[in-house]
């Protein structure tokens, strides 16, 4: 069985071709990314997985069910959870709030009746387990605001994982970040449970070949080419249209 099954999926928005036809399949466990120039699909095909957006032609099955005509918190119910590119984060509250609200899934403004729920202490045992799998436990107390950016990112990823979900979507994950912060994430997102489906929409190539372990590259809507890292790296095409010779000549000369 497939994680996720996505069948000539189509969506058009007025008169443009968003997704053409697209059909790929995700293992249970695997790191898929996506990669591709602007405009070339990938956020609108995260959003059709989600709920986001509804497709105007094609069936997406998750674990065999057809969740094509589901609402995202269906989706969600089921398993699938996204990381979004722009921040959901409580920018005013700490990081150990943050955390409870996503497990508990309240509003903030229900945050001190929560408190008071009698497996609180269980909520906050399983929050300290995921912030110590990113490094923040220490910071739990800290503001978000007052947090770096890769510190932000790594908060909204457990945000997503709490949940506990069987498929994971990121939206861009190293987005603003420096080098070193990017590397984190990729080894936080490597060593997620086995069993935990990952799909990375990225155009940060170092991040994609540390952590994919297939990638699809879409053109205009349509799924150009597909492959390992070593063939997608190899493939002229992809270098040419999405990261330029120079970019193929650096990355083989420094691996």
């Amino acid at each position: 069985m497939k994680a996720l099954q996505v069948e000539r999926l189509s969506k058009n928005f007025g008169g443009v071709e968003a997704l053409k036809e697209v059909s790929f399949s995700v293992d249970i466990g695997e790191k898929l990314a996506i990669i591709g120039p602007n405009g070339a699909g990938k956020t609108t095909l995260l959003n059709v997985i989600n709920g986001q957006v509804s497709v105007n032609s094609g069936h997406i099955y998750f674990w065999g069910n057809d969740i094509t005509n589901l609402s995202i918190h269906q989706r969600a119910h089921l398993g699938i959870a996204r990381a979004f590119q722009s921040s959901t984060l409580f920018p005013s509250m700490s990081v150990l709030d943050n955390t409870l609200l996503a497990i508990h899934g309240k509003k903030a403004s229900r945050l001190n009746m929560f408190r008071n729920f009698n497996n609180y202490e269980e909520y906050i045992k399983k929050a300290e387990n995921y912030l110590n799998a990113v490094g923040l436990w220490e910071k739990r107390n800290e503001i978000v605001n007052d947090l770096s950016h890769g510190e932000q990112k790594k908060l909204e990823i457990v945000m997503s994982l709490v949940s506990e979900p069987k498929l994971l979507l990121l939206d861009e994950p190293s987005a603003g970040l420096t080098s070193e912060e990017s590397a984190e994430i990729a080894t936080i997102i490597k060593n997620l449970k086995s069993d935990i489906s990952v799909i990375v929409v990225a155009h940060d190539m170092d991040l994609v070949f540390d952590l994919a372990e297939r990638i699809i590259v879409l053109h205009y809507g349509q799924i150009l080419c597909e492959g390992s890292p070593m063939d997608i790296q190899c493939d002229h095409r992809v270098m040419e249209i999405y990261m330029g010779l120079e970019y193929e000549t650096n990355y083989v000369e420094s691996h």
